[in-house]
C-alpha cells in the first residue's frame, strides 16, 4: 500500500466567504465541490489542496487530513491489526470514493480513501 496524496481538511461555517478568502488570498480555484465539501487548488499547480468542509455527509466528523492509498482495503486492514480507532467504517461512498475513518494516537480523525477504478 503506497500513499498517492495528503490534502489538509478545515472545516468552514461558510464555504462562499471561505472560497473567496482562498481565492483572494491565495489564488485558489474549486476543483471539486460537492456543496457540503470543496477542494480548492492553483490552476496551474493542481497538486497541492486544501479541502474545506461544513460537515461530512456520511460520517460523524470532519477529518483533519484527507490521505489517499492506492489500496484502501489493506490500508483498512492495517488499521485494524493496529487496533486503530475506527471512526467511519469501511465505505464505497456516493461520489466515487472508498474510505474510512481512523482516529490517531493524538485524536485527530484521518480520512483514508481510494478513488474507484473505472
Amino acid at each position: 500500500m503506497a500513499v498517492l496524496r495528503i490534502v489538509a481538511d478545515l472545516p468552514s461555517r461558510s464555504l462562499p466567504a471561505a472560497r473567496r478568502f482562498y481565492a483572494a488570498v491565495l489564488g485558489l480555484e474549486p476543483i471539486m465541490d460537492h456543496g457540503w465539501v470543496v477542494t480548492l487548488s492553483d490552476p496551474d499547480r493542481p497538486g497541492p489542496q486544501l479541502t474545506l468542509l461544513t460537515h461530512d455527509l456520511t460520517a460523524p466528523a470532519v477529518p483533519a487530513v484527507s490521505v489517499e492509498v492506492d489500496d484502501v482495503d489493506a490500508a483498512h486492514a492495517a488499521a485494524l491489526a493496529a487496533g486503530a480507532g475506527i471512526v467511519h467504517p469501511l465505505t464505497d461512498e456516493p461520489w466515487g470514493v472508498r474510505r474510512f475513518f481512523v482516529r490517531d494516537p493524538d485524536g485527530n480523525v484521518v480520512n483514508v480513501l481510494g478513488h474507484a477504478r473505472a
